[in-house]
């Protein structure tokens, strides 16, 4: 293939809006997880409590609908 060639494909991604309301979601998890323990260690339980929560929601969503 050669450059003069217009067969080439172009690709977009358009997922950064999505990207942004994710981290804003995490943002405000962390505020919340870190409110209920606000010292050093707590922040740190704060962190990780954001990364893991969703994973926990679909869980029990799945759960009680009996899948």
């Amino acid at each position: 293939m050669s450059k003069s060639d217009n067969s080439f494909i172009k690709v977009t991604n358009q997922q950064a809006p999505s990207g942004f309301v994710f981290f804003v979601a995490y943002l405000g998890a962390v505020a919340y997880f870190f409110n209920q323990e606000p010292h050093f260690w707590g922040f740190v339980l704060a962190l990780i409590k954001a990364i893991v929560w969703p994973a926990f929601l679909v869980y029990h969503g799945l759960h009680a609908l009996g899948a």
